[in-house]
């Protein structure tokens, strides 16, 4: 679920040699292709070389792609709503073949970053749950899951901050990240994390990694990420927790996916604006049952 560290985990991830990162690939066709927000690497993305060269091997150029089309294949196929029949072995015939459309257009672009980054491994940090569960269908054991958590009350209290999208445009319907209450957040985050650790049952290898365990050792942990993407090798990020981040084509996530430089893996301050203490009940009760299953 966001505001669980994962931007910072797929950027240095792609700090490794043979990993390409493209941020959250599942808002790319609205974001991108509609309203025009720009790529990680500054340029709007009509107009960034490497995501031009990605558009023309996956489809003969973006222009082909008709992204109204794309989002309505998307609202019928991958929503929360729909896990119970991705998570069988045999979706319904009609679901089935809308699946097999979504996903090939997935496996186009991520087959075509990899021809054009000249990388084996793809990194795609989108975070809905039914995404993985839909893609767990075209790559069985290929899919690799990266499950990232975090406490639920700090997810609650992130989740309440009020930040502006410096990426979005004069288009984009989200001025800012998004809001949730904190009983929202706590469903949400008891849902997309039960999903999850089911499509990880369902034989999906998947490393589980928690947000408190990352910050607390991020070269050991890292480490541990590193090898599950198939490296050996010299790490990007040190035993004191300090990274250099080299700018990266990512098409859409936490803001963070414009900073390059150094910068220090550490807790950080706690979000401010506390939650309130009828939202952290809240909190505590609908998440009491996921809690313990994934170490809270």
């Amino acid at each position: 679920m966001g505001r669980s560290g994962s931007t910072l985990v797929e950027r240095l991830l792609g700090e490794l040699p043979g990993v390409c990162s493209l941020g959250e690939a599942v808002h790319m066709w609205r974001r991108a292709l509609v309203d025009g927000e720009p790529c990680g690497c500054g340029a709007p993305f009509g107009e960034c070389g490497f995501w031009r060269d990605v558009g023309e091997a996956a489809f003969g150029g973006w222009d082909r792609i008709d992204a109204a089309e794309v989002l309505a294949l998307k609202a019928s196929v991958d929503r929360t709503r729909f896990v119970p029949s991705l998570l069988g072995a045999r979706p319904p015939a009609r679901m089935a073949r809308r699946l097999a459309d979504y996903t090939a257009l997935y496996h186009r672009v991520y087959a075509a970053a990899a021809q054009v980054s000249g990388c084996r491994v793809i990194v795609d940090s989108s975070k809905h749950a039914s995404l993985a569960a839909c893609l767990r269908h075209r790559y069985g054991p290929r899919l690799h899951l990266v499950h990232m958590l975090r406490d639920p009350q700090a997810v609650a209290r992130a989740w309440g901050k009020r930040v502006p999208r410096p990426d979005a445009t004069a288009t984009s319907p989200e001025q800012e990240m998004a809001r949730y209450s904190p009983g929202r957040a706590a469903v949400q985050w008891a849902v997309q994390n039960e999903v999850l650790a089911r499509v990880s049952r369902l034989g999906v290898p998947t490393l589980r990694v928690r947000y408190e365990d990352f910050v607390a050792d991020p070269a050991g942990e890292f480490a541990a990420l590193a090898e599950f993407a198939g490296h050996a090798g010299e790490l990007p990020v040190d035993a004191a927790g300090t990274a250099r981040l080299s700018p990266a084509h990512t098409v859409s996530g936490n803001p963070m996916r414009f900073d390059s430089g150094t910068v220090r893996v550490s807790a950080g301050a706690a979000p401010s604006g506390a939650v309130r203490a009828p939202g952290r009940i809240a909190v505590s009760v609908l998440t009491r049952p996921s809690r313990p299953r994934f170490g809270y």
